[in-house]
């Protein structure tokens, strides 16, 4: 059997302890390497409410006064420099040319590309020029080691997307062709998601990504599989209204469909996340989102089942069709078992 090096051991430790929501574990181990070599970020805002930022300033595990200090070397942020326009553009593309793909972009915010990107203009250029952020982030990209979507409107156009959506907000998927964009989206995305992918950048490099660039270490599972009304829903137990006990699904809940670990992870230093509030999942972290998970508070898709309704329309006719065979297949088989016999739709004590 092959031996793990030190820095395999460390990797994988680091994983392990993320994935099960250990923050504290893992910047444990990655502070000392952190220190060693502080990894140069640009943060770009484009089109948005900066609560990418907010959440930011949330973090635990490290604080933001030791994130910025001791772990990243934050070169830019336009909400922490006095520097504005002409001379900001000229100081970042210094900054980009000098150290070519050895900094961090990270990009906050939508991309408006109407009328090539003119409705969203960063500074001048040295000739007095106006430059659109579609143009900035390019170059700035084109440069950079690696650069990360941070929130659902950089990843894929997000709240600013909504149709008719006239400025054409997007994604960095339309701004950048190769594969270079890791997206962590979420609205906003965890604090933990942020820290810890910047963490594997700089010590291993590009992690592991699913199908829509996230990294898989937190947006593997669904939201539904660890999701603490879970029980409800495999007793066939549906909320009608705002309070009740029971699965949230008749309320619009987006579980089911929707990938993270806020479950597990929980916000606001591990206090609570938005279904133990109260709220369902309004799938915040999909490719999907807000476009076809609006209304947030009407149910899924129209699916006729024993004791579950889901709906289509709202999810995209593919999607319908694929959650509804999977929510059938479940509880076929509940049924089947027998868990679903003697309980009633209300409550949660079984039928004499």
């Amino acid at each position: 059997m092959r031996r793990l090096t030190r820095r395999e051991f460390l990797k994988l430790c680091a994983a392990g302890a993320i994935a099960v929501g250990g923050s504290s574990t893992l910047f444990a181990i990655a502070a000392e390497a952190f220190q060693k070599s502080r990894q140069s970020v640009v943060w770009v805002q484009g089109a948005g409410c900066a609560g990418c930022s907010s959440s930011m300033l949330n973090t635990v595990e490290p604080e933001a006064r030791e994130l910025l200090k001791k772990l990243i070397n934050l070169h830019f942020h336009p909400g922490l420099t006095e520097l504005q326009g002409f001379k900001s553009i000229v100081k970042q593309y210094a900054f980009a040319r000098e150290n070519r793909g050895r900094f961090i972009l990270v990009v906050e915010g939508a991309i408006p590309k109407a009328e090539k990107g003119q409705y969203f203009v960063v500074g001048d250029d040295e000739n007095g020029s106006p430059v659109a952020l579609t143009e900035f982030i390019k170059k700035l990209g084109d440069m950079a080691q690696s650069v990360v979507a941070l929130g659902s409107c950089a990843c894929y156009g997000g709240l600013l997307s909504v149709k008719p959506n006239p400025l054409d907000n997007t994604g960095l998927d339309k701004i950048f062709t190769q594969n270079k964009v890791i997206n962590i989206p979420g609205c906003p995305p965890h604090p933990d998601w942020v820290v810890g992918t910047l963490a594997h950048l700089i010590l291993y490099g590009m992690p592991d990504l699913d199908d829509y660039g996230r990294p898989q270490v937190f947006y593997r599972g669904l939201i539904h599989n660890n999701c603490p009304r879970r029980q409800y829903f495999d007793n066939s137990i549906f909320a009608t209204s705002f309070g009740e006990e029971g699965c949230l699904l008749e309320l619009g809940c987006k579980g089911p469909l929707t990938h993270g670990d806020c479950s597990v992870r929980l916000w606001n230093n591990g206090k609570s996340w938005c279904v133990q509030s109260g709220s369902p999942c309004i799938g915040c972290t999909e490719p999907i989102f807000p476009n076809l998970t609006m209304p947030f508070y009407t149910r899924m898709p129209r699916i006729d089942l024993p004791g579950i309704n889901s709906t289509a329309d709202t999810i995209g006719l593919t999607l319908g069709i694929a959650t509804g065979v999977g929510l059938t297949a479940h509880l076929a088989g509940n049924a089947l078992t027998g868990r679903l016999a003697g309980w009633r739709k209300k409550g949660g004590e079984p039928d004499e």
